[in-house]
């Protein structure tokens, strides 16, 4: 059994990114932990109010619920300013996650990724997944997340991916996960959207010849 960690910086990156994968992870038996990492509340109280907070906190849950996820864990750092935040506060925090859960594997935000949340998020989680000590995360992998991450700024590195996760028989677990967040759906041709889920998925599987895959950047595999 594989121990699975998933970090987020906002809710709902997690099932953009990986959802399906998620629930391939579920499906084959390994215990999957959600990271939510930010409190957008404490950060702009005046663009995100305490109730919109927690309904989408409470989304969270639900689509967590829903794929079997063991635990969602939300920590209270201030969005969007992470990058105006000690990173090294982050660290430690996530940190301890590691140190109860000891993952296997574990998936990230893209650090090419427009939003400076999923930059800090990306580097604050790999400091605290440095290979030290017996315990060790094996397998790191970076998410795309529409929205954010093909909106790369030209001077950075674009998401361009070398591994392939095929989900075609548990994709539909993931867009129905993503029904849960209400408040974050939007309608096409925007990129928060189902059919943008559904057909970047088709894209990535086309790409490795089968009906459905989600795309990652591998940023550390280690053979025991």
């Amino acid at each position: 059994m594989n121990r699975v960690v998933v970090i987020a910086p906002h809710a709902d990156d997690e099932i953009i990114g990986c959802g399906a994968t998620i629930a391939r992870h579920i499906q084959s038996g390994d215990e999957v932990t959600v990271i939510i990492a930010t409190n957008a509340s404490l950060g702009a109280p005046e663009l995100f109010s305490q109730e919109m907070i927690e309904s989408t906190r409470s989304e969270a849950v639900a689509a967590h619920q829903f794929l079997g996820v063991k635990e969602t864990i939300f920590l209270e750092f201030p969005a969007p300013a992470l990058n105006a935040f000690p990173e090294f506060k982050i660290s430690v925090e996530i940190s301890k996650v590691f140190q109860k859960i000891k993952p296997t594997h574990l998936y990230l935000p893209h650090p090419g990724d427009i939003h400076q949340d999923h930059k800090a998020v990306y580097r604050a989680s790999l400091v605290a997944a440095r290979p030290q000590g017996e315990d060790k995360v094996l397998n790191i992998y970076c998410y795309e997340t529409l929205s954010e991450t093909e909106w790369t700024p030209m001077q950075e590195k674009a998401f361009v991916p070398n591994h392939f996760v095929n989900v075609t028989d548990v994709f539909a677990k993931k867009t129905e996960a993503m029904k849960f967040f209400g408040s974050q759906i939007k309608k096409f041709p925007h990129s928060r959207s189902i059919e943008a889920f559904e057909a970047l998925a088709m894209y990535r599987g086309a790409t490795v010849g089968v009906e459905r895959a989600e795309a990652f950047v591998v940023e550390r595999q280690l053979i025991p």
